[in-house]
């Protein structure tokens, strides 16, 4: 009966073969045996061995560009304060495709000067918002919620008080200015979104999901608080619906409008909902922003009953 012994050497796998009965090895075999021992490793005079690691900036550099330019910047965060604050402070040189990949720092524009000094108080203020690393993300989702609704109460009020100054109805601000001022950062989200992601799943997804919020979440809240304070008090709630019916059913149907162009842009010569050709991006941006100027134009005309409602 045979012994197959497997040997690690350091030049491979030696595989030898033993036999019960101590036959003795060859001339051939003595000599493969031999240096197969001389291959094995042994210690030597020095036994230990320092090893220094020292960061390397420029490289540090590079991959810091490599990661603003992935989908990674949208989900790397700050981890403390104390960057917050200093990246609020600090002046940025704007994003630039055509940057080369080199170790040299780009320095901000004049143009990136003149808009930090102009959202500079915005930076800081929102430098408050507590970092993700605090309960797991929980302090800066709640704080973040309440700094967003102190700020809508801000711009409902201004712009209410804008309108009564120059002389709109309620209805045509709300439909102006107070959405304007909360759809704006929707609108840069969704572009953002866009350029970083593949697909258009994330950019169309922000929107619906952002004005699904608003609807849904911002009216449903404010509107059941009211509720329970009326009825605890034994008072009714209601809202004068004015002219709701009207705008809801011209908004619905811009928006079957929208969908039907979002989907003819699946067909092969454009490519998709978002992108393809020149020709094609300019002429469906027109069309969504002229659909959105006949909206106010007709929600105008409706509440200072130029034309008749229902």
């Amino acid at each position: 009966m045979k012994l197959s012994l497997l040997l690690n050497e350091l030049g491979g796998f030696t595989i030898t073969e033993e036999c019960d009965d101590k036959q003795p090895l060859t001339s051939k075999e003595e000599e493969e045996r031999r240096i197969a021992e001389m291959g094995r490793p042994i210690l030597g005079e020095h036994t230990r061995l320092e090893v220094i690691i020292e960061e390397s900036y420029e490289f540090k550099s590079t991959v810091d560009k490599l990661i603003k330019k992935t989908n990674l910047a949208l989900v790397v965060g700050t981890n403390s304060w104390r960057e917050q604050f200093i990246e609020a402070i600090t002046v940025s040189a704007g994003e630039d495709d055509d940057d080369d990949e080199c170790g040299e720092e780009k320095l901000p524009s004049c143009f990136d000067y003149v808009m930090h000094f102009l959202t500079v108080f915005w930076k800081v203020l929102f430098a408050f918002v507590p970092p993700t690393e605090y309960w797991n993300g929980w302090a800066c989702f709640i704080v973040s919620i309440l700094m967003i609704g102190i700020l809508t109460a801000f711009i409902g009020d201004l712009a209410s008080h804008f309108g009564c100054t120059i002389g709109l109805k309620d209805s045509v601000t709300a439909v102006v200015f107070v959405a304007l001022g909360t759809s704006v950062p929707d609108t840069f989200a969704s572009k953002v979104a866009a350029t970083q992601d593949q697909y258009a799943d994330a950019s169309i997804g922000n929107v619906t999901g952002s004005n699904a919020v608003n609807v849904f979440l911002g009216i449903g809240v404010a509107w059941s608080i009211a509720a329970i304070y009326h009825a605890a008090n034994g008072e009714q709630f209601k809202v004068s619906p004015g002219t709701l019916a009207f705008s809801v059913t011209l908004f619905t149907i811009f928006a079957f409008i929208n969908v039907g162009v979002l989907l003819y842009r699946r067909r092969p010569e454009i490519g998709g909902e978002l992108g393809g050709p020149r020709t094609a991006k300019l002429l469906t941006s027109c069309l969504f922003v002229l659909l959105w100027l006949l909206y106010i134009f007709f929600s105008s005309l409706e509440a200072y009953c130029h034309i008749k409602g229902f």
